[in-house]
């Protein structure tokens, strides 16, 4: 249904506006940061942080998607809790109203009467936001709406967003830290099977006006449902701040480690020592690190590397949907590292996707939803065969049957 991804992407750029107008006052946005309660942490972290921001974005893209398509709104999933406690220790849930007004008043109870504040964001939120693409325009499909579940995760990388460092370079085109690795994500699964369909990757943060200080973004998007695979096309290389690594993955190589030296990979700065030594023999000084697991897969569809390859548990379904949906367009994907590893190719079974519709069993909090065996997402099944055989062969034996 291509209405319902038209829709996605109108709610995003709205969202993407919320993110924005969060950061805009400072010392506003000191006021919208609550530590979450145990068991909704990410165990990566020490302190994890849910803002305002956040449960702002999710609860506009819930409740945008029930006025157009009602009933969606059961099966949209999030990281966050709507629930804030203010000062005066009132639990308060927060909802979009039906008008700016009473979403004022609802605002500044969170914001412990901060008017002003209350104000301009239930502007924004309220705000209608107009969204077009040719290449969807011309895009017919119908999806039938009861075999849709909806992962969100409004703001990914918080902690980049919160520290807000808006001067950090990039390496080839890829950004380590910095707004730039802030991401919202929309990804659309098939609640029977769990494959991913749809995906919507907003980049709030791209590029700045050094005048006025104000940001704008960039949207990807991908759909791919019974042999029809569309995504958006990237925008220009230049505009993407630096040279592109993907000029040196072409030539057919004359031996192995030519080959392998071709690979580049994205990894998190917490990623395992075998791996990252792995890493090295296959990809040489091709590896780069950055944060955010939704900025990670962004720079494997915009193709600026070829894998994001990660080996903890500490991404969840939310993190990965919305970027497989659109490589899995692009005749990319997702896949278990885990079992990937473990896998014989001659078998020839098909690689292990990640699927977003079955909890893990035993698993409690947020964990249910873990991505347990890591992941990788490629561009291209081939290239990811080759990438694996050679990983594998550079790893220790107690690494590939984990």
């Amino acid at each position: 249904m291509s209405e319902i991804l038209r829709e996605l992407l109108r709610v995003s750029e709205k969202a993407a506006n919320i993110a924005r107008a969060c950061r805009q006052q400072e010392a506003l946005f000191q006021l919208l940061i609550e530590e979450k309660k145990e068991g909704e942490k990410n165990k990566k972290f020490a302190v994890d942080f849910k803002t305002l921001a956040d449960v702002l974005v999710q609860e506009v893209i819930k409740q945008n998607m029930e006025n157009k398509f009602p009933g969606l709104e059961k099966k949209i999933f999030g990281e966050e809790s709507n629930e804030f406690t203010n000062d005066l220790g009132e639990k308060i849930t927060l909802r979009l109203c039906p008008t700016e007004e009473e979403t004022v008043e609802l605002l500044s109870k969170v914001l412990n009467g901060n008017t002003l504040a209350s104000e301009a964001l239930a502007k924004v939120v309220h705000q209608d936001v107009a969204f077009t693409d040719p290449t969807l325009d011309s895009l017919e499909i119908t999806i039938p709406q009861d075999i849709l579940g909806i992962w969100v995760d409004p703001i990914d990388s918080t902690y980049q967003y919160i520290k807000g460092s808006a001067d950090i370079k990039p390496n080839q085109g890829i950004f380590p830290s910095g707004l730039q690795c802030v991401t919202i994500l929309i990804g659309v699964y098939d609640i029977q099977t769990g494959m991913p369909l749809m995906g919507v990757i907003n980049q709030p943060f791209v590029s700045q006006d050094l005048n006025t200080l104000r940001w704008k973004g960039q949207c990807y998007w991908g759909l791919s449902y019974r042999g029809t695979n569309i995504y958006s096309l990237p925008p220009p290389i230049s505009k993407r701040n630096g040279s592109d690594p993907r000029s040196q993955m072409t030539g057919n190589p004359s031996s192995e480690a030519e080959f392998s030296h071709q690979f580049s990979a994205v990894i998190s700065t917490s990623e395992k020592e075998t791996i990252k030594a792995a890493l090295s023999r296959v990809c040489g000084d091709r590896i780069f690190r950055a944060a955010g697991a939704g900025y990670k897969s962004l720079c494997v569809v915009q193709g600026l590397v070829d894998v994001y390859i990660f080996s903890e548990d500490t991404t969840f379904k939310w993190d990965s949907c919305a970027a497989h949906a659109i490589l899995r367009a692009m005749g990319g994907g997702m896949v278990d590292l885990k079992e990937c590893l473990a896998r014989n190719p001659e078998t020839g079974l098909a690689l292990p996707q990640l699927l977003y519709h079955v909890e893990n069993v035993g698993a409690s909090g947020v964990d249910r939803w873990a991505n347990q065996g890591g992941l990788i997402a490629y561009r291209s099944s081939k290239q990811l065969e080759t990438f694996l055989s050679l990983l594998i062969q550079n790893l220790p034996p107690a690494d590939t049957h984990r």
